[in-house]
């Protein structure tokens, strides 16, 4: 973006140098003015339309590279993505699906390669009837 600036306040610049020659050749204007003025003219809008188009595929350039960037970083982030689940035990997954569809953080005090208990089943800790 900083390229971007410069390149405008040059097209600034040759915008008044082109204004004052315009205007130059306006005070001493004759027949033969007129083309030198229109010619004047299209040269300044062909300066201008370089400078931008330079400006652009630079931009374009650097667009491309961040895009780059990312696609690496997405296709590592990925990878990663899969050996967690690999290793992550069924409890665990079941656990961050539950946690993601409530929209609750992973909870993150929990040691590593351990799983909170489940919720047990109904037949189990309730002990005979009487």
């Amino acid at each position: 973006m900083k390229v971007l600036f410069l390149q405008r306040q040059d097209c600034d610049g040759i915008a008044m140098k082109v204004f004052l020659e315009l205007e130059q050749h306006l005070k001493s204007s004759s027949g033969a003015s007129v083309v030198a003025i229109d010619n004047k003219i299209e040269q300044a809008m062909d300066l201008v339309k370089s400078h931008l188009m330079y400006a652009v595929r630079e931009e374009v350039e650097v667009l491309k590279e961040q895009i780059k960037e990312l696609i690496e970083k997405n296709s590592q982030l990925e990878q990663e993505n899969t050996l967690l689940k690999t290793l992550a035990s069924p409890e665990q997954l079941a656990q961050f699906q539950a946690q993601l569809q409530t929209g609750s953080p992973p909870s993150s005090s929990q040691p590593q390669g351990t799983t909170q208990p489940t919720a047990q089943p109904a037949s189990q800790g309730s002990g005979p009837s009487a």
